[in-house]
Order: structure tokens, then sequence, then C-alpha cells
């Protein structure tokens, strides 16, 4: 299995090279020059497995200079049922909201609370693996940009890990008080943590503007070290999520809910598109999928892109209670429009250059029909997403986060305007807890809040019954280390800095 960018096909890695390098040089994404197939027998077999049998499956038909020790090892390490309470790290958990039938695929299990850990939790082992076979004796510095759980995840992934260096970048602004606790107070020898004057597409453009200089990679080469990608920019990041997809689909025959070879829907909140094309390569190798909705809040521009074909980041931004999903330039998207537009690095580069001048682009006739065909899009505000909590917990019981109430608001309209009853599964990315404001706001209507964020932690737990989890129970009484706060422009000094090379 060789991998090559989007915006250059002449440009072929191995998996670990791909992995350890993040992004291709020229600033295109790695893909799979193409797709393993899984037929029915090969669903039938992976019925019988446990999760980390299904993922060693996945990751030997796509890491290819990998040994199966190798992959057993990373496996092993990162889905132990100390770390995600149980052995299945992703459960389904089944629920019927105005009528409609749906699993809760509960995605945030992990150490930091947050879906990011079913992929940050293996990629430092593969990473540190990648290294050995392409660049050994030289250290990796992970940069990462997040709007809230990336870092964290990433941080907790990541710290410690040897030969590894790890700075997140995040908006002032554009994350939760507990998100920015998370990260402000993670421990590890190797992590940096700044804010930015910006959102989170300043802080993303500016971490690929920074792998993309080659004054930058220069000063690192002298100093034995190579830039790497925690994003899901990174394939090692994004490979890891095509597995709960194929696992959420064998748990669905293996509860009876649908029969093998029967298609169920997937809706995913959605702000990068990492996520839900995790769910359409996992399509691609055979899995049956019907609908792929893409679900947004305010900053839908993904919504807009799905109806019209037009992609136009020219809008305004909202800072929204769904904080991971306020993006207006979703990298993942180029991936897609590589497979759509039958592997085209030209058109892709021409469209994403096109992105970067003039913030807007449209696709072919042909591409749009793929595109449609395959996706749905909606969006929701903050009213409805804070109404959307407070009729799940009244009507249902089940407290969810404000990214996982887009993704029910938006599945309830897409039913309601296509009729379409398939069996779905729903992807819920975080713990209510993580934006306990918000989702207290909503269950209590009207109350008066607590002052301080562990307050409101507590009150919703009288309220809801709902047990706190563990790690973030544990962030009350931790001080802040880092307190940093830097313009978008002096991201590439800080880096240097960080890393004592300048």
């Amino acid at each position: 299995m060789l991998y090559n960018s989007t915006e250059n096909k002449c440009e072929v890695v191995s998996a670990s090279q791909a992995i350890a390098q993040g992004i291709s040089k020229d600033g295109g994404l790695f893909v799979p020059q193409e797709f393993p197939k899984y037929d029915i027998d090969t669903l039938k077999e992976l019925l019988k497995m446990d999760y980390k049998g299904i993922a060693e499956k996945v990751f030997s038909d796509f890491l290819t200079d990998f040994t199966a020790e190798e992959i057993k090892d990373c496996v092993d390490k990162a889905y132990m049922a100390s770390k995600f309470g149980s052995d299945n790290p992703a459960p389904i958990v089944f629920k019927n909201y105005n009528g409609n039938s749906a699993g809760i695929l509960e995605l945030w299990h992990g150490p930091t609370c947050a879906f990011k850990d079913m992929a940050l939790q293996i990629l430092p082992h593969l990473l540190t693996k990648s290294l050995k076979k392409t660049n050994d004796g030289k250290d990796a510095v992970i940069l990462v940009a997040t709007s809230g759980d990336t870092g964290k995840a990433a941080l907790e992934g990541f710290k410690d890990v040897e030969h590894t260096k790890i700075i997140v970048f995040y908006p002032v602004d554009g994350v939760s008080p507990m998100q920015k606790h998370q990260m402000n107070t993670q421990e590890g020898s190797n992590v940096k943590v700044c804010a930015i004057e910006g959102n989170f597409d300043d802080a993303q453009t500016g971490v690929k503007k920074i792998f993309t200089t080659p004054q930058i990679a220069e000063e690192l080469e002298k100093n034995n070290m190579m830039f790497s990608s925690a994003n899901s920019i990174n394939w090692g990041r994004l490979l890891p999520q095509i597995v709960y997809y194929i696992a959420s689909y064998c748990e669905m025959v293996n509860s009876g809910k649908i029969n093998l070879g029967d298609k169920m829907n997937v809706v995913v909140p959605t702000g990068n598109f990492g996520n839900i094309l995790a769910s359409y390569y996992a399509y691609c190798m055979g899995l049956p999928i019907n609908k792929f909705i893409c679900a947004s809040n305010s900053n839908n521009v993904l919504t807009d892109f799905i109806k019209t074909g037009v992609y136009d980041k020219n809008r305004q931004f909202y800072t929204t209670i769904s904080p991971s999903m306020d993006i207006l330039v979703s990298s993942n998207l180029e991936r897609l429009l590589y497979k759509l537009s039958g592997d085209s690095d030209t058109m892709t580069k021409d469209w994403m250059t096109k992105l970067k001048t003039s913030g807007k682009y449209e696709i072919t006739s042909e591409v749009k029909d793929s595109v449609s065909e395959a996706f749905y899009g909606g969006f929701c505000d903050d009213e409805a997403t804070k109404a959307t909590i407070a009729k799940m917990f009244k009507e249902e019981g089940y407290l969810c986060d404000t990214h996982t109430a887009v993704a029910v608001n938006v599945y309830d309209k897409y039913v309601s305007e296509t009729g379409d009853k398939t069996p779905t599964v729903i992807a819920s990315t975080a713990s209510p807890y993580k934006f306990s404001k918000a989702v207290l706001s909503a269950v209590i209507d009207g109350k008066e809040l607590p002052e301080s964020e562990f307050d409101m932690v507590d009150m919703l737990n009288d309220i809801t019954g709902v047990e706190i989890p563990a790690p973030l129970a544990s962030l009350k009484n931790k001080t802040a280390r880092f307190f940093d706060v830097v313009k978008v422009d002096k991201m590439p000094d800080y880096v240097l800095e960080s890393l004592g090379i300048k």
C-alpha cells in the first residue's frame, strides 16, 4: 500500500513515511492509492472480532510496511480497558428520538473525554515506529492547531513520549473553559501550549504555513528534528477513525438492528471533515452505508457546499457553543474531492489554490453530483442545539454534549425532509461535561448559573445524575502551567523559541 499527495501524484510514499511526515512537501494531503475491499465474507469474519481485532485487521491492510507484531503492539497499548473504561472503547447506546430509532456511537470514553482519543491514543505509537523506519535518530516536532478537543487529546497522547516534542495552538476565545483548562494544565516535559489572537482557521493556516516554509524546515534539520502533525491531516490520525465505523456496523449487526449486508446511515457533527471522511473511506472499502449526514453549526460552509457545489469561506465566522465545529476551512474535504474527481491532483490543486487566494472555489457538475448523491448537509444554531439537549434529556433521559446535539437535530431534519428510515448511527463526539455551561443552561432553562466552571459541573451532576468522567473531575484542583498568547504572524518564532533553536 503506497500513498500519493492530493496535489502531486508524483509524490509517492510508504505508510510510515506518510505518518512520519504528516503532510506532503507541496502542502497536499497523503491518501492511499487504493482501498482494500471488504466483501460480505470479510464482514462476516469481522463480526466475530472485538474492537482490537477489527483495528488490527484494518491497520494491517493499510500499513503494509508494519509487521503484524508492530501493529498488535500499537493496538494493545492504545485501546486498554484502563484508558477507555471497557474492552469496547466505542459503545453504541440505542435511543428513539422523535420516533427515529438511532444508535448513538459514544466516542468519548477515553482519557480526555473526546472522540479524538480514539486516534490520538494510537498515533504516538504509530509515529515512533514510523520514525524508526524512515528517519531514525530524528526527534519529531508535533505541531497542532486545535478548536478544543484535538489539542488535549494530542497532548495526552504524546506527553513524555521519547524523541517527540509537541506544541499546541488554540484560539484564545474559541474553546470552552473546560477545554482551555485541560490544555493549560497538561503535564509532560515535552509539551507546550499557546493561545493565538484569532480563530481556529487562523491557527490551522498558521500551522500549515510553518510546515511548508523551507527555512524553518532547514533549521529543524540542522538540529536533528523534523515536523509531523497530530491533526487529522496526518494519515495516522484518520486511519484509526475508519476502524470505529466498521466496528459500529458490526455492533449494529450483532445487536440485531440490521442484517449483514443491510445499509446504515451515518450522522457526524462536522468541522474539519475528518470524522465523516473516515466513514466515507469505510464505505469505499465496502461497508454498506446509505447516506452520510453532515451536521454543522452556524458555521455552515459545508452545508452550503453540499447543496451548491460552491465552497466559500468568505462569510461571517460564528463563535458557538459547539466550538470544535467553529471552522470555515475544512481541511479533509480536500481528500474527498481528490477521490471524487477520479484521483485528479491537478483539479484538486486548482481548487485548493483558489481557496487560498480567493477563499472560494466551485467543483465540476460531475463531482457535485457525486457529493449530492452520497452526502446530506444540514445545520442548526445555538438555540436549536440547546433545545435538542433539553428534549433528549427530558424524553430519553440521555444527556448529550453540544456537538452531538447538532448531529441529532440535523438527523431529525433529514428524516423529516426525506422520510428515510434507514437504521442510523450518530457519532457522539464529547462528554457533556466538557461543555457544562451550555449543557447546564439547556437543562435548567433560564435559571441562574453558578460562576465557576466546576460549580457548573457539580450542578449538572446533581440535576441529571449523570456521572462526571474521572479525567474531568480530577482537573478541579490542577494549576495551569501555560499562559502564552501570540499573534498569528508570531507563531513561527514561538515554535523556534520553544525548541531552543532561535
